[in-house]
């Protein structure tokens, strides 16, 4: 059986972000195509992760800069290696190249990292994104970081132009993939209740995510006086996971901004709420939380940063706003006009079934997948820059690693 080792930034909580529902994603596409996958990580283990051994996916706990994981390389020897985001390719990917050099290197970025912290430093800069971003260190490491891999899965088709346009990464080592829904998926919007049915405003996200903590203070300070202000019997409603005292000192139950915490069930909250409100200020990759909602029948308002990667010649669930006054006066439009509510709520299946349909995507990854099986060494060969990285990433990271790896051998000694 073909085996895949998956590298594990943290353990998958599905119900706690989107970047764990987008790790289950894949890991259910390589079992379907009878995979045996092992999940290796150094995080701790969280009581929210999902449980893997119940896919018959087996689980390993890794160090950083210790050979064991040589040897625990070896031993496996995968078919396939996937980095959950750059930073493991960093840490472990000279080791499989050391080790397993037949295997192929995937990278799943998630979203691209060095883009949601540029346009976080845009909020308060006189430069351009560009010069931001192509001054940015954070950028340099990621972009080699895709260099160094055989393909990289990028979620965003404005992040794939990004790459394609400013870094000039070729194509033949990115490849699109979005989040990957099932049909069933697709349609249960149909059945979620109506407009009647539902009262109040929401936000929710994974605190540990900063553009959460954002969003919600901005709501907080800027959005919801002058929402409440007009309709006094409504409240917005924060959810998310790992909410910090920060997040739970901002509620004012007296103003209708109310902070819950954790949800057990993203469906119930989304299905209890008239609009998901998300006027996001910046951040990459897709956000999951607007997909939710469209799966839920919850339209939303948000901005072009949250609509990114998701809508297409502006459609939307509801509405994509440039400015403060306009999140304003459409939530309040939105809430209150019943006729339009539903209109909104009818483009969430068209935007999920174009979008973000499984079938639409998948036979593309397997026949990427296939061609690199086949033509590995051809597709090295053409990818001299990332040969070159490789080479000086590898050899800079191999003297780093023993060095660290001799130190604290040293401390546990007590040689230091």
């Amino acid at each position: 059986m073909k085996k895949l080792l998956v590298i594990g930034y943290v353990w998958p909580e599905p119900t706690s972000s989107a970047a764990g529902s987008r790790m289950l994603q894949l890991l259910k596409f390589f079992l379907e195509e009878d995979y045996h996958i092992t999940f290796a990580t150094t995080a701790t283990t969280s009581k929210y992760a999902f449980q893997l051994e119940l896919l018959g996916i087996e689980t390993a706990k890794i160090e950083l800069n210790n050979s064991s994981f040589d040897k625990f390389l070896l031993a496996l020897d995968p078919k396939i290696v996937l980095f959950d985001r750059f930073m493991m390719e960093e840490q472990y990917g000279w080791r499989v190249d050391n080790h397993c050099p037949n295997a192929l290197k995937i990278l799943d970025t998630e979203d691209l990292h060095f883009l949601r912290n540029a346009r976080k430093k845009h909020l308060n800069s006189n430069l351009t994104l560009e010069e931001i971003i192509l001054n940015s260190d954070l950028a340099k490491r990621e972009i080699a970081s895709i260099y160094r891999c055989d393909l990289s899965l990028i979620i965003s088709e404005f992040e794939m132009e990004l790459l394609k346009t400013l870094f000039k990464i070729p194509a033949e080592i990115i490849q699109y993939l979005p989040y990957l829904l099932p049909e069933a998926e697709i349609k249960k919007a149909d059945s979620s209740p109506n407009f009647s049915d539902r009262k109040d405003f929401m936000f929710i996200g994974n605190f540990l995510h900063e553009p959460n903590w954002n969003t919600v203070l901005y709501l907080k300070q800027n959005i919801w006086p002058k929402i409440r202000k007009e309709l006094p019997n409504a409240q917005l409603n924060i959810y998310g996971a790992y909410p910090s005292e920060k997040v739970f000192n901002l509620q004012n139950k007296n103003e209708g901004f109310v902070v819950h915490g954790r949800t057990e069930s993203v469906e119930e909250v989304m299905q209890k709420n008239r609009i998901l409100l998300a006027p996001i200020q910046f951040g990459a990759g897709l956000k999951g939380k607007m997909i939710d909602a469209m799966q839920n029948g919850l339209p939303s308002i948000t901005t072009k940063i949250g609509a990114e990667g998701i809508s297409k010649n502006n459609d939307w669930n509801g509405f994509i706003c440039d400015t403060e006054d306009e999140i304003i006066q459409k939530s309040i439009q939105l809430y209150t006009d019943q006729k339009l509510w539903l209109e909104k709520r009818k483009c969430s299946e068209s935007i999920l079934k174009d979008r973000f349909s499984v079938s639409k995507y998948i036979p593309f990854l397997k026949t990427q997948l296939t061609n690199l099986e086949i033509n590995i060494n051809d597709h090295r060969n053409k990818n001299f820059t990332g040969k070159m990285l490789k080479f000086h990433n590898n050899r800079s990271t191999y003297f780093m690693s023993k060095f660290i790896e001799e130190k604290e051998k040293n401390k546990k000694s007590g040689t230091i």
